[in-house]
């Protein structure tokens, strides 16, 4: 049975990156699997102080929150999702802080050239980001896409990526809307209405994607 940890970094009920995420765990769901879904906003998490007590101790050092808990279910999954909206290029405030406590899973040592990152413990996990942006150009979900590169090649070379993205969505609801609600809710975001036809199908696509995923990796 795979193990699935999903992180929602949105704070809106009916934001699109819950539709994303829920069309993930739905094609999932078509398999015996575990998940489990971590919503950022309301998990009780500390900030990462950059102590580096966890290069001498091997966990984070900070005591009296979900990191504990949170970090045994994140080492024991198979998946690991991270569903956020991008908000200036990045993720969310709230999944930021999440990702930041991962800093706890590796050794950092400072080089004359850099930085060497050696994990704790090799990983052999998949990573998946499910990005919901409002710019129409996917080019924005870029840095976040990087900084995942990173982290899965520094947490073990058999970890494997997979992204998908949904553009041009400034709305809640938006990726689940009808053709007639994109007609008008177009003009009111500047849009022309020429784009309905092919975001309304674009917007059906990622979702399908999104439930494609769930359902290659837990098999």
């Amino acid at each position: 049975m795979k193990k699935i940890v999903a992180f929602n970094g949105s704070a809106r009920k009916n934001g699109n990156t819950n539709f994303l995420l829920n069309s993930f765990l739905n094609g999932a769901e078509k398999y015996d699997t575990d998940s489990d879904i971590v919503n950022a906003h309301e998990i009780n998490l500390d900030y990462c102080t950059g102590c580096l007590r966890c290069n001498l101790i091997k966990r984070c050092s900070i005591r009296g929150d979900d990191w504990s808990n949170l970090s045994a279910k994140i080492l024991d999954s198979d998946i690991l999702v991270f569903a956020t909206p991008i908000y200036f290029h990045h993720v969310s405030g709230q999944l930021k802080k999440v990702i930041d406590r991962f800093r706890s899973f590796f050794h950092v040592q400072i080089t004359e050239s850099g930085l060497n990152h050696t994990p704790h413990t090799e990983w052999n996990k998949d990573f998946v980001l499910l990005l919901s942006l409002g710019s129409s150009s996917d080019k924005d979900a870029q840095p976040v896409i990087e900084l995942f590169k990173g982290l899965t090649k520094i947490l073990g070379h058999k970890n494997r990526l997979h992204v998908i993205i949904a553009t041009r969505l400034g709305v809640t609801k938006q990726v689940v809307k009808s053709k007639d609600e994109l007609t008008n809710l177009y003009p009111k975001l500047g849009l022309s209405v020429k784009l309905v036809d092919a975001d309304f199908h674009k917007n059906h696509q990622v979702l399908q994607k999104c439930f494609e995923l769930g359902e290659k990796l837990s098999v």
